[in-house]
């Protein structure tokens, strides 16, 4: 167990063989890590849960380490040697899919999000489903200091700052690559899902239009009454297509964000932007799957895709100050540590709809 200068052992959900219905064991006897020259301890106290952390203890993307989880919070609590003066202990600090970035090469210079070098939290390096992670002093993200007394400030809690590490960042950057304007047409597939849901709210931040599609009554009142979509369609009982083009003076979106996995959603996204349009791909199905789109087609439309993984230093400070305008709140379930199996699973089985932040134990 740990000690109080946060040396020895620490509690982690551990994934011994990532493959088809792997599952996690929760171990007490994982190494608490010492902290690099550059680098910071951090001590967690949540870590959100998304279908990219599905993908990797499936091993359908590849996992090379045994510790999953990329949306961690929690405060600083050891300092390397030399670690950058913009930390100090005591911060609370977020670790996102980009553990690291190099910051040096081309890609850096643009955007950060495809640096060719960098590491990822649950990917090659250990993740966020642990009490402790270490990770670059320049690379975590400054987080809204708690309150003496340890509450929140702006009512933004860990657990609700949690999945704008990942699901919120990847719905803003997302969005701002479609390039928008205030009152033109963004649908959104999977919208009363976990990204979904926080990309209806940024959207609406943003003054854009939200076609919002997803199944259910449940769904309709999240993303209509409390989010404020201009438009609900439900996948299952309304022709998507056809009132999409009813909605947009029969020519089409300007932008469809595909923040799902769905073969299905990418499949009809194609149906649904106008001429001069764009496609923005975020949700990584779980197959092999090809857009279908002949060149011809493309060439004929002037279809714009784009891919959007996470987002930039730059975009999680914009998202933070919509959050503590309260324009944008993830709708959260906290579960304990020891229920990441059931969560893994549902996820999965799309049987969870909003986000899961896990409650690290002390």
């Amino acid at each position: 167990m740990a000690t109080t200068n946060h040396t020895g052992t620490q509690t982690a959900a551990v994934v011994p063989n990532p493959g088809p219905n792997a599952q996690c064991e929760i171990r007490h006897d994982i190494p608490i890590p010492t902290p690099d020259p550059d680098q910071v301890l951090v001590k967690l106290t949540h870590s959100g849960i998304c279908h990219s952390d599905v993908h990797s203890i499936y091993n359908e993307t590849p996992m090379e380490t045994d510790i999953a989880g990329h949306e961690g919070v929690g405060i600083v609590v050891k300092l390397g040697s030399s670690a950058s003066q913009h930390v100090k202990v005591g911060d609370r600090v977020g670790i996102k899919w980009q553990w690291s970035v190099c910051g040096t090469c081309a890609a850096c210079a643009v955007d950060e999000t495809a640096c060719p070098n960098q590491n990822n939290s649950g990917r090659n390096v250990r993740g966020c489903f642990a009490q402790y992670q270490a990770a670059p002093a320049k690379d975590v993200t400054l987080l809204p200091p708690l309150n003496e007394d340890g509450n929140a400030a702006d009512g933004l809690s860990s657990e609700l700052l949690a999945p704008l590490l990942c699901a919120g960042l990847s719905m803003y950057s997302s969005i701002s690559k479609a390039n928008l304007s205030p009152g033109q047409w963004l649908v959104l597939p999977g919208a009363g899902g976990g990204l979904g849901h926080l990309g209806v709210q940024i959207a609406k931040a943003k003054g854009y239009k939200v076609i919002a599609i997803d199944s259910g009554k449940a769904k309709r009142k999240l993303c209509v009454d409390e989010f404020g979509a201009d438009a609900f369609l439900d996948f299952k009982t309304d022709d998507i297509e056809a009132e999409v083009l009813k909605l947009t003076d029969g020519v089409g979106a300007h932008a469809v964000v595909v923040g799902v996995g769905s073969t299905a959603a990418y499949e009809l996204a194609f149906k649904l932007v106008r001429r001069l349009g764009t496609l923005v791909c975020v949700g990584i199905p779980r197959t092999n799957f090809h857009l279908p789109v002949s060149p011809f087609e493309m060439i004929v439309r002037s279809l714009r895709v784009v891919g959007s993984s996470c987002g930039t230093r730059e975009s999680m400070s914009e998202l933070l100050e919509l959050a503590k305008e309260g324009k944008v709140r993830a709708k959260v379930e906290v579960r304990e540590l020891d229920a990441i199996n059931d969560v893994v699973k549902g996820l999965a089985n799309f049987e969870i709809g909003g986000r899961v932040v896990l409650r690290i134990p002390e």
